[in-house]
């Protein structure tokens, strides 16, 4: 048996039974309700069974217990979408119980419209107050670091990622993709700062030793061409208008760079060279605005 408090998944015993549901008891013999509406579809409760449950704090102020199991708690995160927004308090995010989770002003951006919305997501824990009040707790970049995975290093630039925003730094914002890649959006690479919990759509622009990546939320511009010369020419410009890539650049090279085979590598850095984009030079390849 265990103490009741908020936030807690514990096991009670049922000890009586009333017209709106149990009473359960722990091992002080303190009681709390478990409604006919907080038990899973199916379960059977009776007196003297020991039900596993997780208590909160109701509407009323009163712990209350449930036998559906949020998927966070104190050292436990999840993504908990945004269901209302109340500018006086936070906002409030849905974790799967009658009353949604505070994620409180304090721990949000002192820019309003950086705020997130309704649909947006947070990667949340669980954690009280001094008067044991439930609150969601924003994940730190120390947390993050524990759950994403390292990006492979072939095959990934230009690739599509997207996911939730979790951090916001003045120099940029860092998300984490739906395969669990680390993110970041350097401010130059952005129209518009997200917001945070916002979802996000980007490409591939670097792949770190880390396996971290660079995304670029910018689409192609038009000017630039489609298919391997656009990725080539993106890649390049992206590293400030020169790569140590040409069309004698070995085979493997191009394809761990580039996921695209010699043939393919050479017709598009002819097809850019023929339109005078770039140019070529002891075994590097240049953007022509920087002769």
């Amino acid at each position: 048996m265990s103490i009741i408090e908020a936030g807690r998944v514990v096991e009670l015993e049922v000890d009586r039974e009333v017209e709106f549901g149990f009473f359960l008891i722990d091992e002080t013999e303190e009681s709390v309700l478990l409604h006919h509406n907080a038990i899973k579809e199916g379960m059977e409760v009776a007196i003297g069974d020991y039900v596993t449950v997780f208590i909160y704090v109701d509407k009323q102020g009163r712990f209350t217990a449930t036998t559906l199991i949020p998927e966070i708690g104190f050292d436990q995160y999840a993504w908990a979408e945004v269901v209302d927004v109340e500018r006086r308090l936070g906002v409030f995010v849905n974790i799967g119980l009658p009353k949604d989770l505070l994620v409180s002003v304090d721990d949000l951006p002192n820019i309003d419209h950086l705020w997130p919305t309704v649909g947006d997501k947070l990667y949340i824990c669980l954690k009280t107050d001094r008067e044991g009040r439930l609150y969601g707790k924003l994940a730190t970049e120390d947390v993050m670091q524990e759950v994403v995975v390292e990006a492979p290093q072939k095959g990934m630039f230009n690739t599509p990622v997207s996911g939730n925003v979790y951090r916001l730094l003045l120099v940029g914002s860092f998300f984490v993709s739906q395969e669990g890649y680390r993110c970041f959006i350097h401010e130059s690479e952005r129209d518009q700062e997200p917001r945070l919990g916002q979802f996000v759509e980007g490409r591939v622009i670097d792949i770190k030793e880390d396996g971290s990546l660079n995304v670029s939320l910018h689409p192609f511009k038009q000017d630039k061409m489609e298919g391997d010369a656009g990725v080539i020419y993106g890649y390049l410009m992206n590293r400030g208008g020169a790569m140590p890539y040409c069309d004698k650049t070995s085979p493997d090279d191009v394809e761990f760079h580039f996921g695209i085979s010699k043939g393919a590598f050479k017709r598009a850095l002819g097809k850019l060279m023929k339109e005078g984009k770039v140019y070529q030079e002891d075994g590097w390849t240049y953007s022509s605005d920087r002769k």
